[in-house]
């Protein structure tokens, strides 16, 4: 069983692939199932159809998916493809905790197989510019972006799986911050996790961006097990064609080393389990 969790199309400001060829790609490298996650990150980007002139950066438009077309896409996709590759709604919220409740109407609104909880900006400031780290050392930046995950986990349900749990490490320019500085924080956002039925993704893309340990790191996928947590799904991030897949059957080895014995999909908000 192959399943990618975490996949981008040109519904996302940073991406321009469009999502029937993800669907044909997906099916010619023998992709079991996908989920769609394009981005929503509220408090940095409007929303397509508020009113609002759209701002673009680098040619593409910067706003947030446009919901009505998308999910009616996605389920044109499942009626032309649904013989061949499973196909499941997702989105993945970049929430901050100012911006909780856009997302609690937002989840209401459509009939969700998927959420992914990203951390993507702290205080509407984002990590891949340097914004919020300027300012900042490296013990504060890392120690806020946890605390915010921390605080998320503890008021907001509406997901399915962590994203990319150690992101902030892709941007620090400091290089990796001690995971033992951290843990503290990381073992209170699983430990309420796994108290609430969700789960944490390994999303690999770190292949890509030259990281030096998995995303999350091994040590965070360690805990995670030790604690007690099953529900892991597997992404890869992708935004382009050759992002799509990668290192799937890679991550199911990895997960495999560290005891894990399962990966999830999922059907309307709900874990399905698979043997790794």
């Amino acid at each position: 069983m192959l399943a990618d969790y975490h996949v981008h199309t040109e519904f996302s400001d940073d991406s321009v692939y469009p999502m029937e060829q993800v669907v044909e790609d997906a099916v010619r490298l023998g992709l079991d199932e996908i989920c769609f996650t394009d981005h929503v990150d509220y408090g940095v980007k409007d929303d397509w159809g508020c009113g609002k002139e759209v701002v673009y950066r680098q040619g593409e438009p910067l706003a947030n998916v446009d919901y009505p077309r998308y999910v009616e896409k996605i389920q044109r996709m499942q009626e032309l493809y649904g013989d061949r590759i499973a196909i499941k709604l997702g989105l993945e919220f970049g929430i901050q905790m100012h911006t909780i409740p856009r997302f609690e109407a937002l989840y209401k609104r459509y009939p969700f197989d998927f959420i992914i909880l990203s951390v993507h900006q702290v205080e509407d400031k984002e990590f891949w510019t340097q914004d919020f780290q300027r300012g900042r050392t490296q013990k504060e930046y890392n120690e806020r972006y946890y605390e915010e995950m921390l605080n998320l986990v503890d008021s907001y349900q509406d997901y399915s799986v962590l994203g990319h749990m150690d992101l902030i490490v892709r941007y620090d320019k400091m290089g990796v911050y001690p995971f033992e500085k951290v843990k503290p924080y990381v073992e209170k956002i699983l430990k309420r996790v796994i108290q609430d039925g969700k789960g944490i993704e390994l999303n690999t893309s770190h292949h890509r961006y030259g990281l030096a340990d998995t995303t999350p790191s091994r040590e965070i996928l360690q805990l995670y097990h030790d604690l007690g947590g099953r529900i892991i799904t597997l992404g890869s991030d992708s935004h382009r064609p050759e992002h799509l897949g990668a290192y799937i059957k890679e991550a199911k080895e990895v997960l495999r080393a560290m005891g894990f014995c399962e990966f999830c999909t999922y059907e309307k908000m709900q874990p399905v389990f698979h043997t790794l």
